[in-house]
């Protein structure tokens, strides 16, 4: 027997329509708090436009953050006295660098709103504009610092495009190596097209005379193929070429060459401090000077014009400096945070493209990272890499922070994936 309001007694007939009534006149009188509604409606679409479902991805975009903002306070830190010298203004490479992270920090998280599938079939676009934009750096637009041509600039915008060839050749190798999975025990099937376009984009670097950023690509391209399965045999060719051509390279400029001979030598003479060894000791003496606890933040001695480059290539001395052992400890550690954030990912992952773009992208920051330090500490001769994330310059932040949204785009993925509203509905369907 079906209901309806007249087959209901009169007095419930009555009390229903009491609350109507009374319903209207709350939504009447309640008007303007759907204002609020729709305000917390707009929240809620905004968190759950940036929802992950895997504590990975908060770690990994926490982690990342920290790192910029402390970024930010060092390059006010190291870099006043030098921009007051030059400029009178104590906040000049402090609020360049806020725009860059604010630039940055965007765009990092539109990559992790990217699919898997979208990058791999956008690749070769990818890795077309970045070779594009590094052959400028050989027209009238590129310029020369430091010895390297490897930058262009125009009007007052300055950029490396060799950061951004970096994250092409990342997510361009996940998709060939992909491609070629089945292939890899034959090294003619994966030479082709792999060779070439690596040893064009080397090549351009290479062209520009940046040896640093010249290593990172090597490494980032042995992570790749590394992470994609290729037998071990297939990587004594390549080394072998590296053992030859890094040191015809590296005897091509006399400046690298007097830094590498000082360095080899131990920086020893009057005559190599006051020249090749100056920047080196220096940092050495800013770490030192640091101790356990620091000196204080702002209260550093080497940025006062003693140590070149301290926002920029040597700023993990300034940090060593003004916040002692402890803040070198905590720079260490969150890299080893994120670097153990990727290495889950690539573990956890189904997916050949996210492990070797992962790898690629892990190497590609972590080792900066290491080699930044080491040449800090003299491990290495100088070398001119950027600490990411924390030292001063555009476009080393913009692309890192892209390249970071790209492992976060992964993790969203894998998280949406594996979500159980998903897992349902896929079993609901196998079973029809």
């Amino acid at each position: 027997m079906a209901f309806t309001p007249s087959s209901l007694p009169r007095r419930l007939r009555a009390k229903a329509g009491s609350l109507r009534t009374a319903s209207r006149e709350q939504g009447a009188a309640d008007t303007p708090g759907e204002h609020d509604s729709r305000a917390a409606g707009a929240v809620v679409r905004v968190k759950r436009l940036f929802a992950a479902e895997t504590s990975t991805f908060f770690v990994i975009l926490g982690t990342t953050l920290f790192l910029v903002v402390f970024g930010l306070v060092m390059v006010l830190s190291s870099s006043s006295v030098e921009q007051y010298v030059a400029t009178h203004d104590f906040f000049g490479a402090f609020l360049r660098q806020g725009i860059f992270a604010a630039i940055g920090v965007p765009l990092m998280l539109i990559a992790s709103r990217i699919s898997i599938a979208t990058w791999k079939r956008r690749a070769w676009a990818i890795l077309g504009t970045a070779i594009v934009l590094q052959l400028l750096v050989f027209s009238p637009l590129g310029v020369t610092i430091g010895g390297n041509r490897n930058w262009i600039h125009i009007g007052s915008f300055s950029a490396q495009p060799s950061e951004g060839l970096k994250l092409a050749l990342a997510v361009w190798l996940g998709m060939i190596l992909v491609k070629k999975g089945d292939k890899l025990d034959d090294w003619r099937q994966v030479a082709v097209p792999l060779v070439p376009v690596v040893v064009v984009a080397l090549g351009l670097v290479v062209r520009g005379g940046d040896l640093g950023t010249t290593i990172i690509m090597l490494l980032l391209v042995f992570a790749a193929v590394f992470f994609a399965g290729l037998k071990m045999r297939f990587f004594l060719a390549p080394l072998a070429v590296m053992a030859v051509a890094i040191p015809i390279i590296t005897m091509s400029a006399s400046s690298r060459t007097s830094r590498i001979s000082a360095w080899l030598a131990g920086c020893q003479g009057s005559d190599s401090y006051q020249s090749t060894c100056w920047q080196t000791t220096h940092g050495l003496w800013a770490l030192a000077s640091g101790g356990v606890f620091g000196v204080g933040l702002g209260n550093s001695k080497a940025k006062w014009s003693w140590l070149p480059e301290a926002d920029n290539d040597f700023i993990f001395a300034i940090v060593g400096e003004e916040l002692g052992l402890i803040g070198a400890i905590v720079v260490l550690g969150l890299f080893i945070v994120l670097a153990v954030s990727f290495v889950k990912i690539i573990r956890r992952s189904d997916d050949a493209f996210v492990r070797i773009t992962t790898g690629a992208i892990m190497t590609w920051i972590i080792g900066q990272a290491l080699v930044n330090i080491a040449v800090v500490l003299g491990l290495l001769p100088v070398l001119g890499v950027p600490l990411p994330l924390i030292s001063a310059g555009g476009s080393s932040l913009i692309f890192t922070l892209i390249g970071i949204g790209v492992v976060l785009s992964f993790v969203r993925q894998h998280a949406a994936d594996e979500s159980p509203a998903r897992v349902v509905r896929e079993r609901v369907g196998s079973l029809r």
